[in-house]
C-alpha cells in the first residue's frame, strides 16, 4: 500500500461530488412489494451454463446503465476465477451467493490497490450476500517467494454509499479489504490477512465479524502484523471503523491498527481479542508526533489481548454511553435510515 492510494481516495471523492454521486445524495432505488425494497427483476449466474449468463461480470453488464431499480443476481455454488466490477452507472444490484463457503470469487493479482482488487463496487446501494472475495496471491508464502517479498493484493475494493455485506468472506494476506470512502455496513463477515488488511477512508460498521490474522504463517516469523490502516486525514473528516462484537484471532504477532491518516479513527466494542494482539496494541506509523489527533479505542473487550495495561498512552478512553451516542450505528452510519430500505432489511437483525 503506497501514498499514491491516499491520494487516490481523495481524488475519487472529488469526482465523486462532481458527478453527483456523493453519499450525501445518494438516490433511494425502487422494487416491488408495498415497501418497494424487493427485486423487480432476478438474474441467475451459472459457471455451468444452468443460468442466464456463466460469468458474474457478463449479469452486471446487463444491468442497464443508470438503473434505479433493486436488480438481484443470484451466483450458484462455484469458485468463479474474474476480476469483477460494479461500475458508478449501475447502482441498486443484490449480489446473493448461495454462501460464503460455497460461493467465491477469485483471482491472483498483485499491483497497485487500485488496480489488483479481485472484486470493485463503485457505485451507492450495492447490497451483497453470502460471497467469498478472494486474491490468492502471496496467500500461501514459501521460501522461493523471498525475493519478491510482499505486495499489495485487494481481494475487495468498496467505494460507494451505502454498500452493505452480509455473511461475505474477505481472503487475502497484504490489503485484503480496500474500504475507500462512504458508508460501509458489514455483519457476520469473516476477513483474513496479515498486513493493513482493512484499510482506506470509509466510513464503516462491522458487526459480529471474524477476524483472522495470518501473519504467523508466512516464513518470516519476526515479521508483524497490522488488521487496520485507517486513513482519516483531518478533525472534519467523519470517516472511521468500528468493531462492535465479534472476534480477532490468528498466528503470530498483530497490532489492532496503525496510522494510514494523521486522524486515524478505530473502535473496537466487546469484540473478543486473542493473545496474538500484542500488548501495545496501536501504531502511529508515519504519524509520529501527531498521536493527539489519531483515534483508537477499545470499550469493554475480552480475551487474552484485551489486556490494556501495557497499551500506547495516546490511546482515547469512551464509555459505554459515549461509544452508543457517538458511534453506535444509527448515529455512525444509519442516520438516514438506509439499513432499512434495501432487499435484506427483514433479514438482518439490526439495533
Amino acid at each position: 500500500m503506497k501514498m499514491q492510494s491516499l491520494l487516490l481516495c481523495l481524488l475519487l471523492v472529488i469526482i465523486a461530488i462532481l458527478i453527483g454521486f456523493s453519499g450525501a445524495a445518494a438516490a433511494k432505488c425502487t422494487g416491488s412489494g408495498s415497501d418497494q425494497t424487493q427485486p423487480s427483476k432476478t438474474i441467475v449466474v451459472d459457471q455451468n451454463g444452468g443460468g442466464n449468463f456463466r460469468t458474474i461480470q457478463d449479469a452486471i453488464y446487463s444491468v442497464p446503465s443508470g438503473n434505479n431499480e433493486w436488480v438481484k443476481i443470484v451466483i450458484n455454488a462455484g469458485t468463479y476465477k474474474e476480476q469483477v466490477e460494479i461500475s458508478y452507472d449501475r447502482g441498486c444490484i443484490f449480489l446473493e451467493g448461495k454462501g460464503r463457503e460455497v460461493t467465491t470469487i477469485e483471482f491472483n493479482a498483485s499491483d497497485k490497490t487500485d488496480k489488483s482488487a479481485t472484486f470493485s463496487s463503485f457505485p451507492d446501494n450495492v447490497i451483497v450476500q453470502g460471497i467469498t472475495f478472494k486474491n490468492s496471491y502471496n496467500r500461501f508464502w514459501s521460501l522461493a517467494d523471498a525475493a519478491q517479498k510482499w505486495k499489495p493484493a485487494v481481494a475487495a475494493r468498496v467505494y460507494g454509499d451505502r454498500s452493505l455485506f452480509y455473511e461475505c468472506g474477505f481472503v487475502g494476506f497484504q490489503d485484503t479489504l480496500f474500504d475507500v470512502m462512504h458508508r460501509h455496513y458489514y455483519k457476520s463477515c469473516y476477513i483474513e490477512g496479515s498486513i493493513d488488511f482493512i484499510f482506506g477512508n470509509g466510513q464503516s460498521y462491522f458487526t459480529d465479524c471474524v477476524i483472522n490474522a495470518t501473519v504467523g504463517s508466512n516464513p518470516y516469523g519476526l515479521m508483524l502484523g497490522y488488521v487496520t490502516a485507517q486513513g482519516r486525514a483531518s478533525a472534519a473528516d467523519t470517516s472511521g471503523f468500528v468493531f462492535k462484537g465479534g472476534v480477532l484471532y490468528g498466528s503470530g504477532e498483530i497490532y489492532l491498527g496503525r496510522a494510514y491518516g494523521s486522524y486515524s479513527r478505530v473502535i473496537f466494542y466487546g469484540t473478543t481479542l486473542s493473545a496474538t494482539v500484542t500488548p501495545e496494541g496501536w501504531g502511529a506509523w508515519s504519524h509520529q508526533g501527531n498521536e493527539g489527533n489519531i483515534f483508537y479505542s477499545e470499550i469493554g473487550c475480552g480475551g487474552k489481548g484485551s489486556d490494556k495495561s501495557k497499551r500506547v498512552p495516546w490511546m482515547k478512553t469512551l464509555d459505554e454511553g459515549q461509544f452508543e451516542k457517538i458511534f453506535g450505528v444509527s448515529s455512525f452510519v444509519d442516520h438516514d435510515g438506509w439499513l432499512r430500505e434495501h432487499p435484506l432489511a427483514n433479514t438482518i437483525s439490526l439495533p
